[in-house]
This record gives structure tokens, C-alpha cells and sequence, in this order.
């Protein structure tokens, strides 16, 4: 039977109208009333000190449409927990050991885990199962360690879909093999003379670590999390977005970034989650040719703010990732999704995920304080 006492909606409207910041809406108004669909309504208290965190993701969430998971006082109305669900078709169903399946979401490369102490276990499973034969996208909510709590069909909003998915490019016509591996044997040259012809207009070390640093200067701030702030402190998820700003910023610096992609069973330990760690089924980040340390010496170079404060070599990116059987593929910076080779030109969908899990970030730092965590080695 549903729990009376928890919503997943939209955000309908804000009564008085979202006019002002909210901090200054909150004293201004003695509180805000919020609307969902259905017509059900929440308010949020001034004297409450999470109330304009609160309404500043709602406020998030209604501007691009998007459900949010409430669980309500009964008493009052008062917003007790708030979560931020997933939106997205179910790509894989699988058990992680005896105490867990593992889900997988398109345009996700986190770890979406059902465990079978969940009180609905059976009747999510059941709800993912379905999802994933039909093809449907559902409303996922999981909490901070992302253990799923709630499943729902998605059905669009009356402005549309949502979210963006661009479309996968048609695939190339097919060449022969010997073709193919000639192509691939003449690019393999043309890079190392390039790489060494070109040598002195290839980026040195400085250079590189400018970059990084120039990258890293546009981390949110967890609490207020300002657009365009790039949410390195989210590591969980979010990457390809990431990853496409990054490459944007640098082709405006004047590079010529290139983009590595990892898949695998990755692990990575991270002071930014509060459990300490994060699991992906893959990533991806910039790539930068940096010239040295010797002479007519150059290598790709990983830019990765969420994992690293220096730029670093493919082997070590790999290497931190907890995978030795991981698999690499590098793709010019166009490419923002990789399966199916899906670009995002207009950088709306970039724009979209990166949106998208600023909230995440602020929704985490409102809970649990910002990171990075002191509980974590």
C-alpha cells in the first residue's frame, strides 16, 4: 500500500512566486507554499535552517521539469527528506552477490544497487524487470549510498520528454577489414609524427597542469552550487557531462583536447562521498598531448579533476579506477556519449546532466554537510 506521507511529483508552482532569492523569499513571505501536481501542497518554514537549501533545488527541479521525492510530516506538511530521483530507461538487471542486484540506467555509469532487505524488494525487481523488456524510462529514487527505495513509471510532463537524450548518430558505412586496418595503421603514424614533428607546439608539463588547474577552478561550491560551476565534487555520477564542459573550455582556451573512455567494474576510494567510495560501470574524461619530460617525448595526458590534482598518464587514471581488466578507448572530444557515438553540439544535453547533478551535490552537502568528508581515509 503506498506511503501516504511520501510524494515523487513536479513542482507546480511556488505561492508567493519565486521573484526574489529565496533566502530573502522565505523571510520576505514568513514561508513558502509549495505545489505539486495533484494539487497536494508543502511549505517550508523560515525557522527552518535547511529551508533554503530546500527551495532552492525545488526551484531547480521545477525549471527543468524534473519529479522530486518528498517524505512529508504527517503532522505538518513539513518536508522531512527530500531525494532527487533518476530519470531513465533500465539498461541491465543483474545480481552483485547474494545480498544485492545491480542496476544500470542509461546515461548513468554509477551503481544503482536493490537490496534484498528493501521491505518492496520483490515488487521493484519486478518494476525494473518490466522496465527494462519494454524499453520504458521509470522514476528511480535511490538515497546517498544509492541503495533504490522507490520505482515509478515516467510519464512526459505536458512541455514533453524529459530528459534530453540526443539521438545516436547513424552508424558509418561498413569497409572492408583490410581497409580498416590500413586506416588504422596510417592514423597510428600520422599521430606519432605529428606528436613529434609538431613537438614544440604540443603543450608542455606547466601548460598541462594550467589546464587542470583552469578546470579545476570551476568546482562548485557544494551549498550553492552556481551555474556553470562544473560538480567535481560529485563523483558518483555525471561524468560524460563533466567531461563535454571540459573539452568545450579547452577548445575555447585554444587546445585540442581528445576524450578516454574506461569500462569495467571500477572502484574508486574518494573523500567526496560520504561513504568514502564510488562505484561506476564506466568513465570518461579530457585527454591533453603533452610534450617531456624528454626531449621529442609525448604522451596523452588525463585531465580528471574528480580523481586526481595534476594531470596523469592513461596508465595511472587506469590504475586508481580498482580494474586491471578494464578496458580503454580514446574518441575525438566531439564524441559525449559513447555507445552509439552520440554527439551534443549545442551542448543542451551537457548543460542538462551537469544541471542535473549540481542539485545532486547541494542535495548531499544540505544532508551531510560538504566534502570532503573527515570520516574518510
Amino acid at each position: 500500500m503506498p506511503n501516504p506521507n511520501v510524494v515523487v511529483s513536479r513542482v507546480v508552482r511556488f505561492d508567493p512566486p519565486l521573484d526574489r532569492a529565496p533566502a530573502e523569499m522565505l523571510r520576505a513571505a514568513r514561508g513558502v507554499s509549495v505545489e505539486l501536481e495533484g494539487g497536494r501542497r508543502v511549505r517550508l518554514d523560515p525557522a527552518n535552517p535547511r529551508s533554503v537549501g530546500l527551495l532552492q533545488i525545488l526551484e531547480g527541479l521545477s525549471k527543468h521539469r524534473l519529479p522530486v521525492y518528498l517524505e512529508l510530516d504527517p503532522a505538518t506538511s513539513a518536508i522531512t527528506r527530500l531525494l532527487i530521483p533518476h530519470v531513465g530507461r533500465v539498461t541491465d538487471l543483474r545480481p552483485i552477490d547474494d545480498k544485492a542486484l545491480g542496476v544500470q540506467l542509461e546515461r548513468s555509469h554509477g551503481r544503482h544497487t536493490l537490496r534484498h532487505d528493501q521491505p518492496d524488494f520483490a515488487e521493484i525487481e519486478k518494476q525494473l524487470g518490466e522496465a527494462m523488456q519494454s524499453g520504458s524510462p521509470v522514476i528511480l529514487t535511490e538515497d546517498d549510498a544509492h541503495n533504490i527505495i522507490d520505482v515509478r513509471a515516467y510519464r512526459p510532463g505536458p512541455d514533453g520528454p524529459v530528459p534530453p537524450f540526443p539521438k545516436p548518430e547513424p552508424p558509418p558505412p561498413r569497409i572492408p577489414w583490410i581497409l580498416r586496418w590500413i586506416r588504422k595503421l596510417f592514423g597510428w603514424m600520422w599521430h606519432w609524427l605529428w606528436c613529434r614533428w609538431w613537438w614544440f607546439g604540443w603543450v608542455s608539463q606547466t601548460r598541462a597542469q594550467q589546464v587542470f588547474d583552469v578546470m579545476n577552478a570551476t568546482s562548485c561550491d557544494p551549498l550553492t552550487v552556481p551555474a556553470p560551476c562544473i560538480p567535481f565534487l560529485y563523483p558518483d555520477d555525471g561524468c560524460w557531462a563533466r567531461a563535454h564542459e571540459m573539452c568545450r573550455l579547452m577548445i575555447n582556451m585554444g587546445l585540442s583536447p581528445k576524450k578516454v573512455w574506461i569500462q569495467g567494474a571500477l572502484y574508486v576510494s574518494t573523500r567526496n562521498n560520504p561513504s568514502c567510495g564510488v562505484w561506476w560501470g564506466w568513465h570518461v574524461a579530457p585527454t591533453l598531448c603533452v610534450r617531456g619530460p624528454r626531449f621529442f617525448q609525448t604522451q596523452r595526458m588525463v585531465i580528471d579533476p574528480s580523481l586526481f590534482t595534476t594531470p596523469v598518464s592513461k596508465a595511472t587514471w587506469k590504475g586508481i579506477q580498482g580494474d586491471i581488466n578494464a578496458t580503454l578507448t580514446d574518441t575525438d572530444a566531439a564524441i559525449y556519449y559513447l555507445w552509439g557515438s552520440v554527439t551534443d553540439p549545442t551542448y543542451s544535453a551537457t548543460n542538462y546532466y551537469l544541471a542535473f547533478y549540481r542539485l545532486q551535490l547541494q542535495n548531499r552537502a544540505l544532508q551531510n554537510g560538504a566534502p570532503p568528508y573527515a570520516n574518510c581515509p
